[in-house]
């Protein structure tokens, strides 16, 4: 089976790294195009052996780039197209079926309540939704959650189908090592507590909850962000702000490992060096920098995430909803600081999110969409 991956941009993320992680499992001969940004994880498929394009798509209106993401998959005889993002989703549909691919799969990674990957869900972004989802087999939900939502806005039942993101567990292992030269490499005191958050530095994540914690708690507690994004001058300037800035460190867009020519750490290593994880923003779809965390047997402090909320409640321990603002966060973070280390072990909701496993059931819908069918929504 030949597979086209199309995504709208490669940096660090998600969905970007997620797509990475599943063309290491999948046994299909994948290709990839990236409309916007090859960026790190462009750099990490390429030193994988799976052959990246980019695009050059100047912006959304770019309706240039139609007629070559159609000359290129016509060209390249493809089987299947999966489609990751909403501009790709939206302009890889359309190209795959003017180039004749009947088989198209998407995977929803990102919709929220009220916003899709940071864009507010307006009837207009809803509707080209709509139409383009139309265009394909099945679309993939992350989490039931997801699945829900796209229910909400109309896409028949039979279309989507929940396959979570997966992670490959043991590499999050807790690392003491890596802790240390974490620490030293960014200037953390090795006896400093560290609350950590990773994601996109946009409005949507509200990392700026944290700085406002982070003034409020003792001169000992430093709050280290991971990702890069938007909003990276304005929370720079909130901690100058808040006079916080000195226990502030931002690391920029990280790998899951750094590239041999890299001296900073990779995103393991510094959830490594974290003692706890905090992921205030109230919309996600999935919430994989929790789960990496929890693999990586940090406590987790959250506002929103269908990965912990769609299993037993004893799935994840170590997890903690936090409902409310910036005193709520306070009294959790003090609370957790207060118990001191616990042991670095991963719970069992880590184990039910095995990169594997959702390789095997992607493949399910690649052939169920090749031989014309669907399949009925299951759960992780």
């Amino acid at each position: 089976m030949r597979a086209l991956h199309i995504i709208t941009g490669l940096g660090v993320g998600g969905a970007e790294q997620q797509l990475r992680l599943l063309l290491r499992h999948l046994p299909a001969q994948c290709d990839v195009v990236t409309l916007t940004n090859p960026g790190p994880v462009a750099a990490g498929l390429a030193a994988d052996g799976v052959r990246v394009t980019h695009l050059g798509m100047g912006g959304n209106r770019d309706l240039g780039a139609l007629p070559r993401l159609t000359r290129l998959i016509r060209a390249g005889g493809y089987d299947l197209v999966h489609t990751h993002l909403y501009r790709a989703c939206l302009y890889g549909r359309i190209a795959a079926r003017l180039a004749g691919v009947r088989a198209v799969v998407a995977t929803e990674h990102s919709i929220g309540d009220t916003r899709l990957e940071g864009r507010p869900l307006t009837a207009g972004v809803r509707a080209l939704y709509l139409a383009g989802e139309r265009l394909g087999c099945t679309t993939v939900a992350v989490s039931p959650t997801v699945a829900e939502r796209l229910r909400h806005w109309g896409v028949p039942e039979p279309r989507i189908r929940v396959i979570p993101n997966g992670i490959d567990a043991p590499r999050f292992r807790f690392d003491e090592v890596g802790r240390k030269e974490a620490r030293m490499h960014y200037g953390l005191p090795e006896d400093a507590y560290v609350v950590g958050g990773v994601g996109r530095l946009a409005p949507g994540k509200r990392f700026d909850l944290l700085l406002r914690a982070l003034s409020r708690l003792p001169g000992d507690v430093r709050l280290l962000l991971v990702g890069g994004g938007p909003e990276e001058a304005a929370l720079r300037r909130t901690a100058r702000n808040l006079g916080v800035a000195d226990r502030v460190v931002l690391t920029g867009e990280r790998p899951y490992l750094p590239h041999p020519r890299d001296d900073a750490p990779g995103l393991v290593d510094l959830l490594s060096a974290m003692d706890v994880l905090a992921s205030p923003s109230t919309e996600e779809a999935f919430g994989l920098a929790v789960v990496e965390a929890l693999a990586a047997g940090l406590p987790v402090l959250y506002a929103s995430c269908p990965a912990v909320e769609d299993l037993p409640p004893d799935a994840a321990p170590g997890a903690r909803r936090v409902t409310g603002s910036t005193g709520a966060y306070v009294r959790e973070l003090l609370r957790l600081r207060a118990a001191g280390p616990d042991e670095r072990t991963a719970p069992d909701a880590v184990h039910r999110y095995d990169i594997a496993c959702s390789a095997r059931q992607l493949m399910d819908v690649y052939t169920a969409a090749l031989a014309g069918s669907t399949l009925e929504v299951s759960s992780p």
